[in-house]
């Protein structure tokens, strides 16, 4: 899973200040540049073997791609990354908004090279995105947990309600 908004709402902060024309780009960047790399490993050799033997590739899942910044287009997560083997989870509003005004096609791997471009432009800006990928893994992991010890404790709760 690929929890894409969240890239560009981490970053935005930092690109405002001195290359705005990058705020709002890094997240799908990040994720075109994610489907390249899938690309590869499901047409190397190597995966030709596993399939042989019966595998199948596994999706990429984008997350998180209503936008956070309401100054964004608000299919800017869904109409850039959609491309074979993918999956997109989206709210109710965002998937509301693609069913009215959205556009089917084919998108995920087009600009591959202004992606590379934006994203060689973070390490002269002091960024360095796989610190900053791995801190919001980092963060994400630790609100699914506490999401998960909510949803125990509510249940116990319940529990203890309905055997009292």
């Amino acid at each position: 899973s690929f929890f894409v908004s969240r890239l560009d709402t981490a970053l935005d902060p930092v690109l405002a200040q001195r290359r705005p024309e990058l705020q709002g780009q890094i997240a799908n960047a990040n994720a075109k540049l994610a489907y390249q790399e899938y690309l590869e490993i499901v047409g190397s050799a190597h995966f030709a073997a596993l399939r042989a033997a019966g595998a199948r590739p596994q999706r990429l899942l984008w997350a998180s791609t209503s936008t956070k910044n309401p100054s964004y287009p608000d299919l800017l997560y869904v109409d850039n990354l959609i491309g074979p083997d993918t999956v997109n989870t989206m709210p109710p509003a965002t998937y509301a908004a693609f069913r009215d005004h959205g556009r089917v096609a084919r998108t995920l791997d087009q600009d591959v090279e202004a992606a590379l471009a934006q994203l060689a432009a973070l390490p002269e800006l002091g960024i360095d995105l796989s610190a900053v990928t791995d801190q919001l893994e980092i963060d994400g992991v630790n609100a699914f947990i506490q999401s998960f010890e909510n949803l125990l404790a509510a249940i116990e709760a319940k529990i203890r309600t309905l055997t009292a």
